[in-house]
């Protein structure tokens, strides 16, 4: 099968051939249909996961496809069904599964990170009675690509971990793929949405989901543009680019008792010996800071869910298609600014 590679962190991946997976006791080999592009990959190639990679690697978390097979003591998943998987492959057995909350896993595995990924034509899953989830025909394999590291991460971040209200002001920091899924989600709900990037075009993309108000995030004053705009602060601000300057703008925008969400990642390498989050503000304020990570395949269904019946239309994050040999080019130019919307790629 083709699939992209590189044989050393931050050295130009490549397409080459590879022989196709054979599927593990417990799990399934999928065809990949479609897989999203995300920033998350590039921070893979770049090293920041070298404890958990080995080399040589092929990245790629979020997809959907076709069961091609099935290893030994699958009960659920069948041969031909239309799927997709959470990027956090939980074990199913520890506490942490148990109580629901397979996405924080102690035992987990993540596909494109633990082990080959999905910028493949096929790519093999553990525990897939676990962590597979069927796909409703209404949702379409580059929608379900999006899902994994956008909008389920940020569904559950609005949803489950934040807990918008009606009525309440939410402001997004950052408008790629997570902060844009999020800006629709909330708005979803009935919120005010306060959405900032530094691109316009992904500006106008938050705009043309619902946010009442886009910000330039240029600026140094935007958690005070935030703070003016809601009349004291945001009820809750999440910061979805992930950037010392993001996490702190995020608390400093919120009103008293809001509450910070933090998905945008931040790598030990990029904060080492510095504050992320004001704590004088976090303690003058009552504020809480809540940290979000992905979503457990058990609450997928509700997601989709609301995609089937109208609710969200991720399709409207759709961006560009591109094919499996434009896959390293793309994932290079990571490196700087992007255009908006999801880029997907179709092995």
């Amino acid at each position: 099968m083709r699939a992209v590679r590189f044989d050393s962190f931050g050295e130009m991946p490549y397409v080459t051939d590879v022989p196709v997976p054979d599927p593990p006791e417990g799990g399934v080999v999928v065809r990949v249909a479609a897989t999203g592009l995300c920033r998350s990959d590039w921070h893979g190639w770049q090293g920041h996961d070298t404890d958990i990679t080995t080399l040589p690697h092929t990245p790629g978390h979020e997809f959907a496809g076709v069961v091609h097979s099935i290893g030994a003591g699958v009960e659920q998943v069948q041969v031909g069904q239309r799927v997709t998987v959470p990027f956090v492959c939980g074990c199913g057995q520890c506490d942490v599964c148990r109580m629901g909350a397979s996405h924080v896993c102690p035992h987990q595995w993540q596909p494109g990170v633990n082990g080959p990924g999905s910028f493949a034509e096929f790519v093999a899953l553990p525990r897939a009675d676990f962590n597979v989830v069927p796909l409703p025909d209404e949702v379409s394999f580059a929608v379900a690509a999006g899902l994994g590291c956008r909008l389920a991460t940020a569904y559950r971040a609005v949803v489950d971990v934040a807990r918008v209200r009606r009525g309440e002001t939410v402001a997004v920091l950052g408008c790629g793929g997570v902060g844009l899924s999020a800006v629709m989600v909330a708005v979803s709900l009935g919120a005010t949405v306060i959405a900032t990037d530094l691109d316009p075009a992904a500006r106008q993309l938050a705009a043309d989901l619902g946010a009442v108000s886009v910000l330039d995030a240029s600026r140094d004053d935007v958690a005070e543009q935030i703070r003016e705009a809601t009349g004291g602060g945001a009820d809750v601000a999440i910061d979805a680019l992930g950037s010392v300057a993001t996490a702190q703008a995020t608390t400093e925008a919120l009103a008293i008792r809001g509450r910070h969400v933090q998905v945008g990642l931040l790598p030990p390498a990029v904060v080492a010996g510095r504050a992320t989050v004001p704590m004088h503000t976090v303690i003058a304020r009552e504020l809480q800071v809540l940290g979000s990570h992905g979503m457990p395949a058990g609450d997928y269904p509700r997601l989709l869910q609301d995609i089937a019946d109208g609710r969200l239309a991720p399709e409207k994050l759709l961006g560009a298609t591109i094919s499996l040999e434009e896959a390293p080019a793309a994932l290079a130019s990571m490196n700087g600014r992007t255009t908006p919307g999801v880029t997907i790629i179709e092995p």
